[in-house]
């Protein structure tokens, strides 16, 4: 009996053990699949180049911005009035320049100029999207909008969920904007990633950080934040942080019941045409 128990014992053991290393070789590779498949886990690239009348915007143009790595990056850009400013606008990880077709009207119909970039593989551009192609071709940007007669002081930054990542780095790159708006920050895209995969170790693996908590408190121009309180995607304590982060002059506003950039129902895009006018350029 004390024999059988003990190799009974000591096959239940070797089991459990046998199951512990294929749960953790398991593991390890999911943790290496996410690893190599990170970027199609952040970014959803796609759709066709269209024009901007096919969603009833008028004014505006269909250009293209080459890259110095032989991309082509398409945008929408529609001028500003008389002493108004210019909007330079960056969207999120997913979806086509008309799914802004509302904010672009709107801003329009504020006199304000608008340039909305297409990062790569979006909406018509060529090649593939990663933090340093986003930034760089954000600076791209930028200075199109210099070299065609607009003032430093007459941009605005304006970063949409993922694009903030991208506006807050521009904002160092390309010091004299007029002011930063953030929709829906988040403090990182590590923290980010471990919000919605907490059981992977996200923080060593993502290499696109965007880390937008580290850069906030070197810059100094006037700062407005956006963000829904019933926000999934980004949490709201995200925004919060990067507000408390940031220098003066700044504002946040947060929309109850508001889910991830969804919130032009309780008065959003007034508060930013508001605040653009308010600035002192």
């Amino acid at each position: 009996m004390t024999v059988m128990a003990t190799k009974r014992g000591r096959t239940m053991l070797e089991w459990l053990l046998l199951a512990g290393v294929c749960v953790a070789a398991l593991y390890l590779l999911v943790v290496g699949v996410a690893y190599v498949a990170q970027r199609a886990l952040i970014y959803h690239p796609g759709g066709a180049r269209l024009a901007p009348r096919q969603f009833g915007l008028v004014n505006i143009d269909d250009i293209t911005l080459a890259t110095p790595d032989g991309e082509r990056l398409v945008a929408w850009w529609a001028k500003a009035a008389p002493g108004k400013p210019t909007i330079l606008y960056f969207h999120g990880n997913a979806g086509h320049l008309s799914e802004r077709f509302e904010r672009i009207r709107f801003f329009q119909s504020a006199g304000f100029g608008i340039l909305i970039l297409a990062y790569r593989g979006f909406s018509g551009s060529t090649g593939s999207p990663s933090e340093t192609s986003n930034v760089a071709d954000a600076a791209l940007a930028f200075d199109y909008l210099v070299a065609s007669g607009v003032h430093k002081p007459d941009i605005v930054l304006f970063g949409e969920s993922l694009g903030t990542g991208v506006a807050v780095q521009l904002a160092s790159l390309r010091p004299g904007a007029a002011a930063l708006v953030l929709d829906s920050p988040f403090t990182s895209m590590a923290d980010a990633g471990a919000h919605h995969f907490p059981w992977l170790p996200a923080q060593a693996l993502i290499t696109d950080r965007y880390d937008s908590l580290s850069r906030i408190g070197a810059l100094h121009l006037p700062l407005l934040i956006l963000h829904g309180e019933a926000d999934v995607t980004v949490p709201v304590a995200m925004g919060r942080a990067i507000y408390a982060a940031a220098n003066q002059p700044k504002t946040i506003v947060t929309f109850p019941g508001a889910q991830h950039i969804l919130h032009a129902q309780f008065g959003s895009l007034e508060i930013v045409r508001d605040f653009v006018n308010g600035l002192k350029r």
